[in-house]
C-alpha cells in the first residue's frame, strides 16, 4: 500500500537524518539561543525541519518511482504539483530565515507570492459554506485572497505554536494523520499520500523533539508543515464539494487556527503589532497557570485529537462517532489533570 509505505519511509528517514542534522547544526553554530520570551534554557539547533523535509521528499520520490502515484486522479496533476512545489518554496523561505533572519515583511511578501502561484496551479478554495445557503461558489477575485490567506495563515499558525518541546510537531502529526484518514474516506488518495508522508515525518521527529527536546524544527520545518497541511486540506477536502467536506480542514486544524486568531485579536486590542512576538499564546498561558511543559503539550495534543475526531464524526466515516467519544474521554482526563494542577 503506497500510503503505509509513504508513512514508514518518511518516519525512518527522519529518525536517521535528524541526529545528523543536529550534529551539523552544532558544528556550524546554527542554534536558537534562550531569551526572556523563550522557554528553553540552552542553545538548541533549529534545523530539524531539514530532516522532516528530506523525509517527506524521499518518501514521495520512492513511492512515485515504484508506481505509487498511480493513485492520482486524472486532472489532479497540477494541484498536486502546486502543493509539492509550494511546500518546497515555503521550506526554503523558512530555511533562509533560520540561516539569515529575514524581516517579517520579507517573509510575508515571499509567502504571499508563493501562495498566489499555488492558487494559479489549482490549489484553490472555490467554495465556502454558510448555515443558510449551504455551499457558496466563489468568483476568482474572492477565491484568490481567501486561498492565499489560508495557505499563508496556516504556515504561520504552525510556526507560532512552535513554542514548547514537541508541540508543533505533535499537533501537526495528529492533524496530518486525521487528514490522511478523512482524505482517504472522501476518495482523495493524492492528498492522502501527502498527509501520510507528513504524518510519518512529524512523528519521527518527535523522537528527538519531545520534552526534553534535542533539536527544534525551526521556521523551515514549521512553514513546510503548515503550508503542506493547508494545501492538502484544499485539494483533498475543500474540493470534494460537499458542505461537510469544505468545513473539515478548518475543524482538523482548529487548535492552531484559534490560537493564532486569539493572539492577533489580543495584540490589536492592546495596540500592538500582530507580528511582534509575545507570551500570550495558549501554551504560554498554561505554563503561567503552573503546568509543566509535558502536561501543557499533552493537553493541547488532546484538544487537537478531539477536534480531529469531530471532523471524522461529521464526515460520516465509519466508527467516526466512536473516535469522537474516545477523544472526548481523553480530553476530559487531561482537562481534569490540568484543573488539578492549575487550581
Amino acid at each position: 500500500m503506497p500510503f503505509f509505505a509513504a508513512f514508514l519511509i518518511s518516519f525512518l528517514v527522519v529518525l536517521v537524518a535528524t541526529p545528523i542534522v543536529n550534529r551539523l547544526g552544532k558544528r556550524v553554530g546554527l542554534v536558537d539561543k534562550p531569551n526572556h520570551r523563550k522557554v528553553h534554557k540552552r542553545p538548541m539547533v533549529r534545523l530539524g525541519g531539514v530532516a522532516m523535509f528530506i523525509g517527506v521528499v524521499v518518501a514521495l520520490l520512492i513511492v512515485w518511482s515504484t508506481g505509487g502515484f498511480g493513485v492520482l486522479k486524472p486532472g489532479k496533476e497540477s494541484e498536486v504539483w502546486g502543493v509539492a512545489i509550494g511546500g518546497i518554496a515555503f521550506f526554503l523561505i523558512g530555511l533562509a530565515d533560520d540561516l539569515f533572519s529575514l524581516s517579517p515583511k520579507t517573509r510575508l511578501l515571499l509567502q504571499f507570492v508563493v501562495a498566489g502561484l499555488a492558487w494559479q496551479s489549482g490549489v484553490q478554495i472555490d467554495f465556502l459554506t454558510n448555515p443558510i445557503a449551504g455551499l457558496v461558489s466563489l468568483p476568482e477575485w474572492a477565491s484568490l485572497p481567501i486561498t492565499v490567506i489560508w495557505l499563508v495563515g496556516m504556515a504561520n499558525a504552525i510556526n507560532w505554536i512552535d513554542g514548547l518541546d514537541g508541540l508543533a510537531a505533535g499537533v501537526s502529526g495528529i492533524a496530518a494523520f486525521v487528514m490522511f484518514w478523512t482524505c482517504l474516506f472522501m476518495g482523495q488518495p493524492q492528498a492522502a499520500l501527502f498527509a501520510a508522508a507528513l504524518a510519518g515525518a512529524t512523528f519521527g521527529f518527535l523522537r528527538y523533539n519531545f520534552n526534553p527536546a534535542q533539536i527544534f524544527m525551526g521556521d523551515g520545518g514549521a512553514y513546510f508543515i503548515g503550508f503542506t497541511l493547508a494545501g492538502v486540506g484544499v485539494i483533498g477536502l475543500v474540493k470534494s464539494v460537499t458542505t461537510v467536506a469544505v468545513l473539515l480542514p478548518y475543524v482538523i486544524l482548529a487548535v492552531p487556527i484559534l490560537d493564532m486568531s486569539a493572539v492577533i485579536v489580543d495584540r490589536l486590542r492592546r495596540g500592538k503589532s500582530p507580528f511582534v512576538a509575545d507570551k500570550r499564546h495558549l501554551h504560554h498561558r498554561l505554563l503561567k497557570a503552573g503546568l509543566s511543559q509535558r502536561l501543557a503539550v499533552l493537553f493541547i495534543y488532546s484538544l487537537t485529537l478531539w477536534a480531529g475526531s469531530l471532523a471524522m464524526a461529521v464526515s460520516g466515516m465509519p466508527s467516526g462517532v466512536g473516535y469522537a467519544i474516545a477523544a472526548t474521554i481523553v480530553l476530559s482526563v487531561t482537562s481534569w489533570q490540568v484543573w488539578r494542577t492549575a487550581r
